[in-house]
């Protein structure tokens, strides 16, 4: 009952904070794929449960006994040298699991000019945040859990921090091959703006976001598809088309008119396994929405796909994953994982 009442609690609290649409915001970096093989699924999935410890930074309820005393650490060359990466270990206590994260952002260091092109010196912009989460089994194969993310940000002289909660719900059914997922993502605030203005701190919402994932692995073949709906507190996935300018969005008669169909799968991701072992997996899948806002007119593109694959050696899990965004601007994730039980003697 206790548990409960918290729970509701939380959401009443946060409920003035969260954002009506998606896309928009400040900490947008929470978005990014937290793993290789995350990328590789299309940076968004919240059902699978298994070994993997880093998609309990999607969805909390994930974390279970089978990440007990395991480490992640992945990394990632971004866009324009960016780089980023994450951390995390989990440790079970009976029914309970815990697990502590970190997200990191480098952009690396840019010169500091006056409006003349005088250079004045050098300056860095990075953006991290903290997670500690917590799961248990709240019923028979029905898996609950939250994560609180302190976020830090600093750009130059200008620095915001905040903090998010992520709750999630996780079902899991082994002998049918099943798992689902619901998790209510960057439910939080902005405690400090980057500036002040006449009327105090400049805050903006987070990016909040509700996601419904499904994922079955086939009875009698190697593979588990995936499939995950993101924003769906948001209908409309309105967007900047390049062609025309900022200004042109702002009329709304301008604003591109996506069709029914079209819309219904911009909430989609497509994802597909091939799990011939324990020790090796291959995996893609399809974002057609990031496919339809990055792809570009004249040109063919792979933005929208991602592969990846990974193999066990010896104690360690080794994955690589990829994922394009238009012509020449590709994504390379990396990731190693262990887990510290099988080193005891």
């Amino acid at each position: 009952m206790k548990v409960k009442i918290s729970v509701i609690f939380v959401l009443f609290f946060f409920v003035d904070v969260v954002p009506s649409f998606a896309g928009t915001g400040v900490f947008q970096f929470l978005d990014l794929p937290v793993s290789s093989r995350m990328a590789a699924l299309g940076g968004k999935n919240v059902s699978v449960s298994d070994h993997d410890i880093n998609f309990s930074l999607l969805n909390p309820a994930l974390l279970t006994n089978k990440s007990d005393n395991m480490i992640g650490l992945n990394m990632a060359n971004y866009l324009a040298d960016i780089k980023f990466g994450t951390a995390i270990y989990g440790r079970s206590y009976g029914k309970n699991h815990f697990a502590v994260g970190v997200q990191y952002v480098d952009y690396g260091s840019f010169k500091k000019t006056t409006e003349y092109n005088e250079i004045q010196g050098e300056f860095s912009a990075k953006d991290i945040s903290m997670s500690l989460i917590y799961s248990r089994m709240i019923a028979e194969g029905l898996f609950a859990g939250a994560t609180l993310k302190p976020v830090y940000s600093a750009y130059e002289d200008y620095v915001s921090y905040g903090a998010a909660i992520d709750l999630g719900l996780s079902y899991q059914h082994p002998e049918k091959l099943f798992y689902a997922g619901l998790v209510f993502r960057n439910m939080g605030t902005q405690f400090k703006g980057y500036y002040s203005g006449a009327d105090g701190q400049h805050r903006e919402p987070l990016p909040f976001d509700i996601q419904l994932g499904l994922s079955h692995k086939l009875e009698h073949a190697p593979f588990r598809v995936s499939l995950t709906f993101h924003n769906l507190h948001d209908w409309k996935m309105k967007y900047i088309d390049n062609k025309n300018s900022m200004l042109d969005y702002e009329r709304e008669n301008l604003i591109p008119a996506i069709p029914f169909i079209d819309n219904v799968f911009r909430h989609a991701v497509f994802g597909v396994e091939f799990l011939p072992g324990k020790n090796f997996y291959l995996a893609a899948s399809y974002n057609h929405r990031r496919h339809q806002e990055l792809k570009m007119d004249g040109f063919k593109s792979m933005a929208g796909f991602s592969f990846g694959g990974g193999i066990k050696i010896s104690y360690f899990q080794i994955g690589f994953g990829m994922s394009q965004f238009q012509v020449g601007n590709t994504a390379y994730l990396f990731s190693i994982s262990t887990s510290l039980n099988e080193f005891r003697l």
